[in-house]
């Protein structure tokens, strides 16, 4: 028998009206088929030809799926990718796995040089990182493995490791990267927050004077259609703040790029709950870590929501210099929709948050299949190219929990059929057009395996295992 099949749990039933004809190609069966090729021994590539190595909050988003096959793996995906912490509490966006040939991947371990540049930093001399980071699932997904199967955990020690290796990157985040000192976090390069392309990014990045096209080369287009990827433009912008980055030691602060995000801090907001909720485990209330993850959102509507959008925009910090605040981005990118996600957001803002989100702007449940990346009304817009307005499998994944934690359960529901047609129709697609669905980027992409799992495993009607808490303020 195909080892994969031997995962199917009795809860896996669900996955029965998403199979195609044969019940030995059950979407479960699928999924864990995807997991299981992509598995290195000690952690999940999220694609074995585009991505060989370890990524930071793919790992995160595995794990959560991984956790309804294996408690054991799901940990050890996670025990993996903060054993590559650094001394300052930062967690590095990839691990780089040394049998890779060096010319697999762009940006290699010889560019970054870790162990040499981020020596101050505390770097880790004994595995090889990037030096940027990547959104804050971590502490969310630690909490959620944990629930899988308390009693492994326990016997583990599995939370009484993690959390101070979370506290520590909270905290960095926190204090290192609250740039604009309005107490939320900044991200000092577009690859660290997750949406690589995004045309939030345009803006900040016109400023920046791209390496030269000889100093590197692309990878990815090895593996993606160049239409579908970043212009080779915003890809040397791109090498340009990492370089200067790697120069200046991994110093945070100094950089052309500093900006304001809503899904990265709506995820550390998320994530601190969590860690409260691992507090609590670990018999060390939890109370001002829930606190302090009220006040972070009342920031984050404080700094990032636009009521004349209807969604939270980001905030480039290096854009007005009248302003030490800075400027709003005029751009609609999936982004504003995810801090959805947080229970004590405002009721008038959870409204019009789902109002834009069904209108013409993203088409929840009109004109598209699944939420798209960016403004589809935007001169940006482009349904294949990489974060310029495809739909993905993460974002729906944090659309759907959001939607449920606020009560809107039929356009939760309609995510999570959506999303789950799509990832089996699709062979796991890395993203898809939200129109038509189409698969784009690499097949048997990790994480949309993972969420699916996740997907059709997780309870439909509440979220308490999400370790969030409390309700929408008035």
């Amino acid at each position: 028998m195909d080892r994969t099949a031997q995962l199917i749990t009795p809860s896996a039933a669900r996955s029965i009206a998403y199979d195609p004809p044969g019940s030995s190609h059950s979407l479960h069966v699928r999924a864990a088929r995807v997991l299981e090729g992509n598995w290195t021994g000690v952690s999940t590539v999220p694609s074995r030809s585009l991505y060989p190595h370890q990524w930071s909050w793919d790992s995160a988003f595995i794990a959560i799926g991984l956790r309804h096959l294996s408690p054991l793996r799901a940990q050890t995906e996670l025990e993996t990718l903060l054993a590559a912490q650094w001394g300052d509490g930062r967690v590095p966006h990839i691990v780089f796995n040394p049998s890779v040939p060096l010319d697999a991947y762009f940006p290699s371990p010889d560019f970054w040089r870790s162990s040499t540049a981020g020596r101050a930093a505390g770097a880790p001399r004994t595995v090889q990182t990037s030096g940027i980071v990547q959104p804050p699932v971590h502490a969310l997904a630690v909490w959620l493995v944990h629930r899988a199967d308390p009693g492994l955990s326990r016997a583990r020690g599995f939370l009484a490791r993690m959390y101070p290796r979370l506290a520590a990157w909270h905290r960095y985040l926190l204090h290192r990267r609250d740039l604009g000192g309005g107490g939320l976090a900044s991200v000092v390069h577009p690859w660290e927050q997750g949406m690589d392309n995004s045309p939030a990014w345009d803006l900040p990045l016109s400023r920046v004077t791209p390496a030269p096209a000889r100093s590197f080369r692309r990878a990815d287009l090895d593996h993606g259609a160049a239409e579908d990827r970043p212009t080779d433009l915003d890809y040397g912008r791109y090498v340009r703040l990492a370089t200067d980055y790697r120069d200046a030691r991994y110093a945070d602060g100094g950089g052309q790029f500093a900006v304001e995000d809503p899904a990265f801090n709506a995820l550390l907001i998320a994530s601190e709950h969590a860690l409260a909720r691992i507090a609590d485990e670990l018999g060390a209330p939890g109370t001002a870590r829930h606190a302090r993850a009220e006040r972070l959102t009342a920031a984050l509507v404080d700094r990032l929501w636009d009521p004349a959008n209807g969604m939270f925009l980001c905030r480039d910090l290096r854009g007005s210099a009248q302003d030490r605040r800075g400027a709003l981005i005029p751009e609609r990118g999936v982004s504003g929709l995810l801090p959805l996600l947080l229970p004590g957001l405002p009721r008038d803002i959870v409204t019009a948050v789902v109002r834009t989100a069904s209108g013409p702007h993203f088409g929840l449940g009109t004109t598209t299949r699944l939420l798209p990346s960016y403004d589809l009304l935007g001169e940006a817009f482009d349904p294949h190219r990489y974060w310029r307005g495809p739909a993905w499998f993460n974002t729906a994944w944090l659309l759907e929990r959001g939607l449920r934690t606020h009560g809107e359960h039929r356009r939760a529901d309609a995510v999570r059929e959506s999303a789950l047609e799509l990832a089996g129709t699709t062979d796991f697609a890395e993203y898809v057009d939200p129109y038509t669905g189409e698969a784009c980027g690499a097949t048997g992409f990790s994480w949309t395996a993972a969420l699916a799992l996740d997907l059709l495993h997780s309870d439909t009607t509440v979220t308490a295992d999400m370790g969030l808490k409390g309700g929408n303020r008035r």
